[in-house]
């Protein structure tokens, strides 16, 4: 027998990883190859020993307008400061924009990290979702080959549990608006069982509104699929057709464990575990909750989405991600999307920022109220920012190369601002700060080694912080 040297620690099933080295050394007898080492990899423990204990993720799609809202310029010129005016928080020298009132009051317990940049091109979400600056030019498309998100990694930490997901990603996948999939929070190389749990949802606007810079609320409630009952379809009956289906695809999904069967296997386990068992999928029955604690969260998609966030984190999800698509194909309306090529302070001071600081300011609130926030990280962040100028149409274009984004809550210094933008939001002027940065700094905060290394599908270790290094001025 071939022996292979390597360490004795062992994995959460008993096994060392030395043995495992043995056995894959013999897949040609035995047939453990790869597939089942990184799988035994994936068992191993895991101590969650930040101060953060879940992740709350608002994500704006398309690019925010970062000097409208939370890096203001107020002495530059008239064509790079715009129309919005700063206001004191309650952090001294923090100030943010005039239509986020509500945002005042926790600057307390958040930092704003002012210097953000990538050149891995506009509206690539990879970066912001896994630190890996490499541009991509399909936007529309899911691979492979593309490195994990943290979400991801929190699900491969976690064990991959079908009956309880570690990763949760509403209210759909992300480019559902536009009818495409973008890449990002997908778990690439790991494979789809590390997948997140994505949602559903059916949006719908009140009434047609009479442009589209006068954008009317978008409605609408994320839900689980697959996991309603139908007409007279009762959970025993469920249960008898589930174990027919599961001898008679037996032989089938042992003969590809990790292939396209495997990864449909365990969405179909994911289903039928969250329909048969009431800690998470109760999170997204509201009909419980207080109508004046909805009404706090707004009635629309994107806050009815964070207050299920609020209660998928006393669930135990580790990491819950929010999204503020564009809708430009499902609604056929350039509505209720931070892509402002044009009329950005007009669609800024009548929806995007009046329904953002409600949202932030009910789920801040929420989670202070029932102790969470002392154990839950909050993120406000996008994918790149927008130009210094604006442009003739009163909007502002695509812009990489400097941008912001808020940390609050668990593991966070309060009160604190990290690197600088130049005198107009253009380039970092201070400690300039990468998507790989960011994300090491989320890991810290959740106790995660962010230099720990991940395979690839040829069994090459990648670290997931991509050569980043936490931001530890802004951690507690």
């Amino acid at each position: 027998m071939l022996t292979m040297l390597g360490s004795q620690r062992q994995f959460c099933d008993g096994i060392t990883r030395r043995e495992t080295l043995k056995a894959g050394a013999l897949s040609a007898l035995g047939g453990f190859g790869l597939p089942q080492l990184l799988q035994a990899e994936q068992a191993r423990e895991h101590v969650w020993s930040g101060k953060a204990k879940s992740v709350i993720c608002l994500y704006l799609l398309g690019g925010a307008p970062w000097q409208d809202m939370y890096d203001m310029k107020p002495k530059a010129s008239s064509d790079v400061r715009g129309e919005f005016h700063p206001i004191a928080t309650n952090a001294p020298g923090i100030d943010v924009c005039e239509h986020l009132p509500l945002h005042t009051k926790w600057m307390d317990r958040s930092a704003i990290v002012r210097s953000i940049n990538h050149r891995a091109g506009c509206h690539n979400c990879i970066p912001s979702y896994t630190g890996w600056e490499v541009p991509e030019t399909d936007l529309s498309n899911l691979k492979e080959t593309h490195p994990p998100s943290m979400g991801s990694v929190c699900e491969y930490l976690s064990g991959g549990r079908a009956d309880s997901p570690a990763y949760v990603y509403m209210p759909c996948y992300l480019g559902w608006g536009q009818a495409i999939r973008r890449p990002g929070p997908t778990a690439g190389f790991l494979g789809s069982r590390f997948d997140p749990l994505y949602t559903e949802c059916v949006p719908t606007i009140d009434n047609p509104p009479e442009d589209q810079y006068s954008p009317q609320p978008l409605r609408g409630m994320p839900y689980i699929p697959h996991t309603r009952l139908s007409g007279e379809m009762t959970v025993d009956r469920l249960s008898t057709r589930q174990t027919l289906l599961q001898k008679l695809d037996g032989e089938r999904f042992r003969i590809d464990q990790q292939g396209r069967l495997g990864s449909f296997n365990r969405q179909e386990q994911r289903a039928w575990s969250l329909l048969t068992s009431s800690t998470v999928r109760d999170a997204f029955d509201l009909d419980k909750v207080d109508p004046q604690i909805r009404d706090r969260y707004t009635r629309t998609l994107f806050g009815q989405s964070a207050l299920i966030a609020r209660r998928l984190v006393e669930a135990g999800v580790r990491f819950i991600n929010v999204t503020w698509d564009c809708y430009w194909e499902r609604l056929k309306l350039q509505l209720h999307c931070w892509d402002t090529h044009s009329q950005n302070f007009q669609l800024l001071k009548k929806y995007n920022l009046p329904y953002l600081d409600a949202v932030y300011n009910a789920l801040m609130q929420d989670l202070s109220d029932s102790g969470l926030l002392d154990e839950t990280l909050v993120l406000v962040m996008s994918d790149f920012g927008r130009t210094p100028k604006i442009n003739t149409n009163a909007g502002r274009d695509h812009w990489t190369f400097c941008y912001s984004m808020l940390f609050c809550g668990a593991g966070i210094k309060g009160g604190t601002v990290y690197g600088a933008s130049d005198s107009q939001a253009a380039y970092p002027a201070l400690n300039p700060v990468s998507t790989a940065d960011v994300c090491s700094t989320i890991y810290q905060a959740l106790g995660i080694d962010h230099e720990m290394p991940v395979y690839d599908k040829v069994g090459r270790p990648v670290a997931i912080n991509h050569g980043g290094s936490p931001i530890r001025e802004i951690l507690a």
